[in-house]
């Protein structure tokens, strides 16, 4: 059959395969929020280990490789909780972290930027690392937060499979939420191995995202920020 009319179903409209194809070879997110089935949670850690893991078995038989051997033979179940227990724990609602704010006691007024916080997540489209740097301030709107919970509103969204434009706007919306205030400003810098180990096979090229809202749509705040992170 002719891949333009192989149709398949994507939020509510039908979208020929060349054109996932395209949306995949180009990094193009569809929505907002991750894409999750409504009985994506039915299931326990331990039962989608024992899944993916099968699963996974199957992937290393087909492409030929010896699961007898020692070094291979522990591969599916390691892979299976590298998934669940890490890179993709950010799936789970139960692994978001909890923000508690604080009164603002210093009256401190002026943006807080927390710079350089790690960004390790997973394209989407290929399943390949996307690692880098995200930079986020707030003006606080009488409330403050600890420092290590805005690394971990980060790592959270970051750890599943992501576009980057998606969690850029993920983190932003979170901040906001949590902060009661829309002043908040979202910069990320990251690298892509789906397009370093793979396709057009460049490295050193990196992609770039922001978020603004609030006060920082204000072209001063926003330069005051980006000089402060370097850029």
């Amino acid at each position: 059959m002719n891949a333009e009319k192989i149709m398949s179903k994507r939020n509510g409209h039908h979208v020929n395969e060349t054109t996932l194809h395209v949306i995949g070879d180009d990094h193009v997110g569809t929505a907002y929020d991750t894409p999750m089935r409504e009985d994506a949670h039915d299931l326990s850690d331990e039962e989608k280990m024992d899944k993916i893991a099968a699963n996974f078995r199957e992937i290393m038989n087909t492409l030929g490789l010896d699961l007898t051997d020692d070094s291979l033979n522990g591969t599916p179940r390691r892979v299976a909780k590298m998934f669940v227990k890490e890179i993709f724990k950010g799936l789970h609602p139960d692994n978001k972290p909890a923000s508690t704010l604080f009164d603002n006691k210093y009256q401190y007024k002026q943006m807080l930027i927390e710079k350089s916080i790690p960004v390790q997540s997973t394209c989407e489209h290929h399943f390949l690392p996307i690692y880098g740097k995200a930079h986020i301030a707030y003006i606080s709107s009488g409330k403050v937060i600890g420092l290590s919970k805005l690394n971990r509103i980060v790592d959270y969204y970051a750890r599943r499979p992501q576009v980057q434009e998606r969690l850029t706007i993920q983190i932003a919306n979170e901040l906001k939420k949590v902060l009661k205030t829309n002043d908040v400003a979202v910069y990320i810098d990251a690298k892509h191995m789906c397009v370093s180990a793979r396709g057009i096979e460049h490295h050193g090229c990196s992609t770039v995202t922001s978020e603004y809202g609030g006060k920082f749509l204000n072209e001063n705040t926003r330069a005051e920020f980006l000089a402060a992170i370097g850029s």
